[in-house]
């Protein structure tokens, strides 16, 4: 398994999803805000693993400014949580790693400025482990659900590079796989930074999955054909009652699978569920730079005059949603219900 993200020498190094699959280049990142604009620029991306850049982010900038007093210190994380928070909106796992830091920096108060820095980076890789373990338990408690012999429809990258490892909506196929079940999956390109057809069906291959790339416009066509037996995503937030905010097009293929009668599963962590937000109409949607959509790469793809919208994100109801795969076990509709009793079951 390789690594998305590590913390070595005092540093952060990620692998650069941006050049996959074409070349696998790890960056070395010496200060945070090399790291945030890393999380801006989608060297890194994937919620969970936003989240965990985000920590060791925060534990590189506190470690540069470790030679100061307690009172800079608090000025330094207050700062370092701001830039942090601006990198992703969506992505709710950020916002609570970033919490999770400045908790731990709180319960330092009586440490001075060398161990309270340490307790930062001991906590950073924490949750880089806690994440990987959590990946690993959502697998088990997700792959009952996938079929003996099963063609599995996926969008986006929710895998081992959106996280620490293993992976979320791919750890359930990983886990398919190590019970000895025959899985195939079809990956849709993800336009426009095409996460299935550089990142997905890359990692999929380095671990001999039998994947197979298709175009985004074609799920439905595979779909009415009888050539998918189950959809799986992962998710950057939950609302309370069930709605999900995924990579762009994600409602569109959620609306296919009920039409087609095919189930479309959910796969996420505990810190991806927003239960602060009643319905996804509360979910702050990012939009990117139109011009990514404009182009492929570096190839201009529509004329430089046109306008062009670029929402990073959509979210798709709960009534779309069969079930949602967690570290704590499958939660089904009514929502509200099922999954405040997750939480509840993890204390």
């Amino acid at each position: 398994m390789f690594r998305t993200i590590d913390w070595s020498g005092g540093a952060v190094v990620m692998l650069d999803q941006t050049r996959l699959p074409a070349e696998v280049i790890y960056r070395r990142y010496e200060r945070a805000e090399e790291v945030a604009e890393a999380i801006r620029s989608m060297v890194i991306r994937g919620a969970p693993a936003i989240g965990v850049a985000a920590a060791m982010g925060i534990a590189l900038g506190m470690k540069e400014a470790g030679g100061s007093s307690m009172v800079d210190l608090e000025r330094r994380m207050e700062n370092l949580s701001k830039v942090f928070a601006a990198t992703r909106p969506t992505a709710v796992n950020l916002f609570w790693a970033i919490n999770r830091m400045r908790r731990t920096f709180e319960s330092t108060r009586g440490l001075t400025p060398a161990g309270a820095v340490a307790a930062l980076e001991k906590e950073a890789l924490l949750i880089r482990d806690e994440d990987l373990e959590i990946n690993r338990r959502m697998g088990r408690h997700g792959e009952p659900l996938i079929p003996e012999s099963a063609r599995v429809l996926t969008h986006c990258n929710a895998g081992a590079l959106a996280t620490a490892g293993y992976g979320t909506a791919l750890g359930v196929i990983r886990a398919a796989v190590e019970k000895g079940k025959k899985v195939r999956v079809l990956a849709d390109e993800t336009r426009p930074f095409l996460q299935g057809a550089r990142l997905t069906a890359w990692e999929l291959a380095q671990d001999g999955i039998d994947v197979t790339l298709i175009t985004d416009n074609a799920a439905g066509h595979f779909m009415s054909r009888g050539e998918v037996d189950l959809a799986i995503v992962g998710a950057d937030r939950i609302a309370t009652n069930g709605d999900v905010a995924n990579k762009i097009g994600t409602y569109s293929v959620a609306v296919l699978a009920r039409e087609s009668s095919i189930p479309f599963y959910v796969a996420a962590p505990l810190s991806t569920i927003d239960l602060s937000l009643a319905s996804g109409v509360e979910i702050p949607i990012e939009e990117r730079d139109p011009e990514e959509v404009k182009r492929a790469g570096t190839t201009r793809v529509a004329p430089e005059e046109v306008t062009a919208r670029h929402p990073a994100f959509d979210v798709t109801p709960a009534r779309f949603v069969t079930a949602i795969i967690t570290e704590a076990g499958v939660a089904k509709a009514p929502y509200e219900k099922s999954l405040k009793a997750l939480f509840e079951g993890s204390s």
